[in-house]
């Protein structure tokens, strides 16, 4: 016995070490994806869609707040890929660390699920994970490069909003994926096979092409999504929703499609007004489905519970040597909607001649 606690306990600081390096390399990677996509606002460069976030926030309630190391050793990794390190990018890198954990909290405090089967849990995710603890990254980062002057005060604004919706995005769309995908079980039946490779060639044919015609046809992904959200729920929904903001946030970056003819400042609106739209379709409506699905099912369960103990009570009644009070009027009860009506007023005629007859 003593030679299993002490393996156990050699092997949780193997397992604490691996899981925070692959945190780290998670996010360095999707910071690497990240900076692929870019766009000039008000002289600062910035990602319109930052995954990190989403993999810090995915990471940070999977495997719990004490792996905050794993997302400072990806944001470091971020930092020093682009310039050696000064004290403002590591002042950056903190924020960047704090804004997730901050969101874990707030997702906890309300009793957050990671299963998402609930509408307060995406509506959650949506306000606390995403909106409220991307304000920290954001305003660390603008408030700073205007502190030192790498940026202009009349600037900041600007840069703080495409910071924080840029990061607040990543959460939105990288973050459910991440989540509903360590959820998946058993492979699928043929037949629904047939509907995920069907959803998934309109998919590939529909999203590239509306989001690089010259014409605004961007609302034509909402069908989509709303069918694989009715028909394949938060997993297919995601999955839908990550590609459309990949490909239009592609599109943007490359100044096609809709975006051809705008401003920077016109891309980022329309582009993360689509990827937000996108984003709390997928989730809320896949929430909101999946809560009542669950909902039917237990009403269900309830009902054959209370069938079965009827049935039972009717059987026990209706045994051998024991007197019927009500001559299995509890199987009656099941098989003819009409029976509690006409035994209820039965019963209370009864009642009232015997108690009548009582002098009561």
């Amino acid at each position: 016995m003593a030679c299993v606690v002490a393996s156990q306990d050699l092997r949780r600081p193997v397992v604490y070490t691996l899981r925070t390096l692959a945190i780290a390399v998670c996010y360095y990677a999707a910071g690497r994806l990240g900076l692929t996509r870019e766009l000039v606002i008000e002289g600062a460069v910035v990602s319109p869609l930052w995954p990190p976030t989403g993999v810090a926030v995915a990471a940070l309630l999977v495997f719990g707040l004490r792996y905050w190391p794993g997302v400072a050793l990806g944001a470091l990794g971020v930092v020093l890929s682009l310039a050696p390190p000064t004290w403002p990018s590591l002042v950056i890198m903190a924020g960047n660390t704090a804004a997730p954990v901050c969101g874990c909290l707030l997702l906890r405090a309300v009793d957050f699920r990671t299963d998402l089967a609930r509408l307060r849990d995406g509506v959650a995710l949506v306000f606390l994970g995403a909106f409220a603890s991307m304000l920290i990254s954001s305003s660390v980062a603008a408030g700073l490069l205007v502190a030192t002057g790498e940026l202009p005060g009349a600037s900041f604004w600007g840069v703080w909003l495409a910071w924080w919706v840029g990061d607040a995005m990543g959460v939105l769309i990288v973050a459910p994926a991440l989540l509903v995908l360590r959820q998946l079980r058993g492979p699928l039946r043929w037949s629904r096979w047939k509907e995920v490779l069907g959803l998934a060639v309109v998919a590939a044919a529909l999203v590239p092409l509306i989001t690089r015609v010259g014409m605004s046809v961007l609302f034509l992904v909402y069908p989509l999504l709303i069918w694989t959200a009715l028909r394949l729920r938060l997993a297919g929904s995601t999955a839908c929703a990550v590609f459309a903001s990949t490909m239009a946030t592609v599109a943007a970056t490359d100044g096609v499609g809709p975006f051809e003819s705008l401003s920077r400042e016109e891309v980022l609106i329309n582009l993360q007004a689509f990827n937000g739209a996108v984003a709390l379709t997928a989730l809320l409506l896949s929430a909101l489905i999946t809560e009542q699905r669950n909902t039917r099912r237990s009403v269900e369960r309830a009902c054959q519970e209370l069938v079965e103990v009827l049935e039972h009570l009717a059987a026990g009644e209706n045994a051998p040597g024991l007197p019927s009070r009500n001559g299995g009027g509890a199987r009656w009860a099941l098989e003819d909607p009409d029976w509690d009506a006409r035994s209820t007023g039965e019963w209370s005629t009864r009642r009232g001649t015997e108690d009548s007859g009582s002098g009561r």
